[in-house]
């Protein structure tokens, strides 16, 4: 049976996993420090091992940790892992920036969930309410296997399939290929432009459209817009729509916006993302 340990179960990512692999064909160890955690923890009848005593014993390691702290806990226990057992990270950030110790006979794996699609068939009201994923509603997941043996993809994969279920689809692509998608096109991007959805709305609002009718129709025309836009339905947009995008385009964004998705910006943006100090002298 393979043991994992799961580092930070106390925490938001590691309650979401420990629900889902507490009753798996795992051997799970769970690994938390803070009282909060700990008291969820105890909730679910799930006790707490230290982390040495965890990694020395453990075949997989969870880091379900924040970014910015990949670096200084992979620091303290990749030196003390078992040879041949598998690190893996929920998010590509430190992996991209190469902030994990150098360890051969060791592997690195990285999965991230892609999410429920807004476009789905769920029909129960458990898999509707579902938005984040891992609970009743079916979602992607990506994954990467930066080091390691071809027999350690599969064994990363068959875990993080558990981890998010239930899957749609799988995905193996490189860690390059992960930072690319989060943070630029999904965080940078995306969510820089669903910011400035809600702020638009509240501008309606500030020019005298009531709270509600603004909500409605801006929520409204997301579904419909984004089902024309991605090809989810044959409905293409208006000539007058497409000429009011344009205009928008010129006044809202800036011409060279893509160049978030260099590696400059791209390694400029991780950066950031781990040490967000740096943000006030970069804006």
């Amino acid at each position: 049976m393979t043991t994992i340990a799961l580092v930070g179960a106390g925490g938001k990512m590691g309650n979401r996993l420990a629900d889902n692999l507490r009753n798996s064909n795992y051997d799970m160890l769970y690994v938390e420090i803070s009282e909060k955690g700990i008291r969820q923890l105890a909730q679910k009848n799930l006790t707490v091992t230290p982390l040495l005593d965890a990694v020395n014993q453990a075949d997989v390691i969870i880091l379900a940790v924040p970014d910015i702290a990949i670096g200084e806990i992979s620091a303290d226990i990749v030196p003390q892992m078992k040879p041949g057992s598998l690190l893996m990270l929920l998010d590509p950030a430190a992996a991209y920036m190469r902030h994990l110790p150098d360890r051969e006979d060791i592997s690195y794996f990285i999965t991230h969930p892609c999410h429920p699609p807004i476009y789905n068939d769920e029909v129960t009201p458990e898999a509707k309410a579902d938005l984040f994923g891992g609970v009743a509603a079916r979602q992607s997941i990506v994954c990467a296997l930066m080091q390691g043996p071809e027999s350690d993809y599969a064994k990363g994969e068959e875990i993080a399939r558990r981890m998010y279920s239930p899957i749609l689809r799988s995905h193996r692509i490189t860690v390059e290929q992960m930072a690319t998608l989060e943070p630029t096109m999904a965080e940078t991007v995306l969510g820089t432009c669903i910011v400035v959805l809600k702020e638009a709305m509240d501008e309606a609002v500030k020019c005298g459209v009531p709270p509600e009718a603004a909500r409605d129709f801006m929520l409204g025309h997301i579904t419909t817009i984004m089902a024309s836009v991605f090809g989810i339905t044959g409905s293409p947009l208006s000539d007058a729509a497409l000429v009011a995008i344009e205009y928008g385009k010129k006044q809202i964004l800036q011409p060279n916006w893509r160049d978030v998705f260099s590696t400059e910006k791209l390694n400029e943006t991780i950066d950031l993302m781990l040490h967000p100090s740096k943000l006030e002298t970069t804006i």
